[in-house]
């Protein structure tokens, strides 16, 4: 792995982990060069990345995926369906408990129609590293940019690392303008 593709791994995940996005030991990123998958380590903190927190796995199954994220299938089963390079996955608080109580966020600030106009929720009975999670989030994430995972927190998937942040970063701001504008209205 490059110094620069570490750089931009530790760039996107501590950005994640100073906007509390994820706690200490939380989310995972990937990014697909040809048929390598770069993904974070089990048990990283996504904040303090090192060189060894990056796992270099193909796309069938290895030995390395025991240490890979706990996601490392649900990773592989996007990138063979979805024509993208980079994954974020992060637990970012308000679009999670926004979640508990909608079926699909739909932006009411501009930015966020623009670029985002609907984000699904997907419920799963297992909502995290499932078979289920492998079936039903990739056919979304052909649509949609970043899908919310009731409960446990989105995905996004883009071009670059810095793209599939962006779309994870927006889909938390677009739940804040939601959450902040129904706040005040109520008050």
């Amino acid at each position: 792995m490059s110094n620069k593709m570490l750089e931009k791994f530790q760039q996107v995940g501590n950005a994640l982990f100073i906007m509390g996005l994820n706690h200490s030991h939380s989310g995972n990123i990937s990014f697909r060069n040809g048929n390598k998958i770069y993904i974070t380590r089990r048990g990283s903190m996504k904040g303090f990345l090192k060189s060894t927190d990056i796992i270099c796995i193909g796309q069938g199954k290895s030995t390395m995926d025991n240490i890979s994220s706990t996601e490392v299938n649900v990773h592989k089963a996007i990138f063979r369906s979805v024509s993208t390079s980079a994954i974020v996955h992060c637990h970012p608080p308000i679009a999670t408990s926004l979640s508990l109580i909608r079926n699909e966020i739909i932006p009411i600030d501009v930015e966020g129609r623009l670029t985002l106009p609907k984000i699904p929720v997907l419920k799963c009975r297992k909502a995290t590293a499932s078979k289920e999670l492998e079936e039903k989030l990739p056919p979304l994430l052909k649509k949609y940019r970043s899908v919310i995972i009731k409960g446990h927190g989105l995905f996004s998937v883009g071009k670059s690392l810095e793209d599939a942040f962006h779309y994870a970063t927006l889909t938390e701001y677009i739940a804040k303008i939601l959450y902040y504008t129904e706040t005040i209205s109520r008050s």
